[in-house]
């Protein structure tokens, strides 16, 4: 192997070598900077060693008082709609059973892109993120904020991250997919023309955008009729951002834009999975996209995965595999996941040590510069 391809060991160049890709022999390896077997096992991960202290944990939702009845939070329990309302002692003794030093929080979806209505929306968002700012100020050392944002319209969008960061102090955005814009019935995605003056705020900003779940509106949900339990997380969720994430790639947006940093959750939706056969099929000519490179260059450059709602080994090799270690987070998804179960997952996966810690939180200090 060439010195210059050392760094970047995808899926691709390993399961071209005489290693078997299952998920047991991954385990027993370093994966992603070093996934290959027979380096020195002092620097692995022992199973029953101390939890990880210090992590950073970037899907970590909250909720308005005042907006709660609206989120999907709504139908959760009493103890769960009294977590995701905490924003003191409570919410910090959870961090602290799973060692993160450190939440940046978001509003819990839909979010604002539920809101139709577009002056309601940018007044909401504005309420959301003053909100959080003052919630913060009184935990700064272990609260920080992603903005909500009305990309409704994508010019008062561009405002106000540009106040959030700038005058808030907050890491970017997290945005709950594509926004309903004048009627229930209706779904903007962030490809369109209309939102490339926003793009380039981001990038200006040199912010990451977090794109976050959300179900498919209800007239478009044939394809799950009679089975609703695959609407929101178990699988619709990864669906839906699956192909809102591919359609920024196709359209050309990181060709236009190529240091845009793109957040994905839950272990990258299911597209680190799938991207390999994404551009096979491209690639043999019949289906044409505004992207001049493979759409997996795009994952592996433009893009962050984190470990938010998907604790399992397996899938964090493969996603290890294909974008690196370095392009990997720690994070939970609470208060809909459990801090310790995340922590007690993680922390005895079988990373070198070093790794454990990029992932924990020196990426992330990387990515935001904390």
């Amino acid at each position: 192997m060439k010195p210059e391809n050392q760094e970047r060991i995808t899926r691709r160049g390993f399961l071209g070598s005489t290693a078997l890709a299952t998920a047991g022999l991954i385990a027993n390896c370093k994966p992603a900077s070093a996934v290959l077997c027979g380096e020195e096992e002092s620097d692995s991960a022992k199973a029953g060693s101390a939890p990880i202290k210090g992590k950073i944990a970037l899907e970590e939702h909250y909720a308005l008082p005042e907006t709660i009845s609206t989120s999907s939070a709504a139908s959760h329990s009493p103890e769960f709609k009294v977590q995701i309302l905490d924003m003191s002692s409570g919410r910090i003794a959870e961090m602290d059973r799973g060692g993160i030093e450190l939440c940046i929080l978001s509003l819990v979806n839909p979010g604002i892109q539920g809101i139709p209505n577009v002056l309601q929306a940018i007044a909401l968002a504005r309420r959301s993120n003053d909100y959080l700012a003052e919630c913060i100020a009184k935990y700064p050392k272990r609260f920080k904020g992603f903005a909500a944002l009305p990309l409704q319209d994508p010019q008062a969008s561009a405002e106000e991250l540009t106040r959030c960061v700038k005058e808030l102090g907050f890491c970017g955005t997290l945005v709950h997919g594509f926004s309903q814009v004048g009627e229930a019935d209706s779904a903007l995605y962030y490809d369109l023309p209309q939102y490339r003056a926003f793009w380039a705020t981001v990038q200006q900003l040199d912010v990451p955008f977090y794109l976050h779940p959300r179900e498919p509106l209800a007239s478009r949900r044939q394809a799950y009729e009679g089975q609703p339990w695959l609407i929101g997380a178990p699988w619709g969720f990864a669906v839906e951002t699956s192909i809102h994430a591919l359609r920024l790639m196709g359209s050309g947006l990181f060709d236009e834009y190529p240091k845009l940093k793109v957040i994905l959750g839950h272990l990258g939706e299911g597209v680190p999975f799938g991207i390999w056969r994404v551009d096979h099929r491209i690639s043999k000519g019949a289906l044409v996209t505004k992207a001049k490179l493979p759409l997996s260059q795009y994952l592996r450059e433009n893009f962050y995965i984190t470990t938010s709602g998907n604790f399992q080994t397996a899938a964090l090799n493969e996603v290890l595999l294909e974008v690196g270690v370095d392009r990997v987070l720690y994070s939970v998804d609470y208060p809909f996941e459990d801090m310790s179960e995340a922590a007690t997952w993680f922390d005895q996966t079988a990373l070198s040590e070093s790794d454990h810690v990029k992932i924990a939180r020196n990426n992330a200090e990387k990515l935001f510069n904390l």
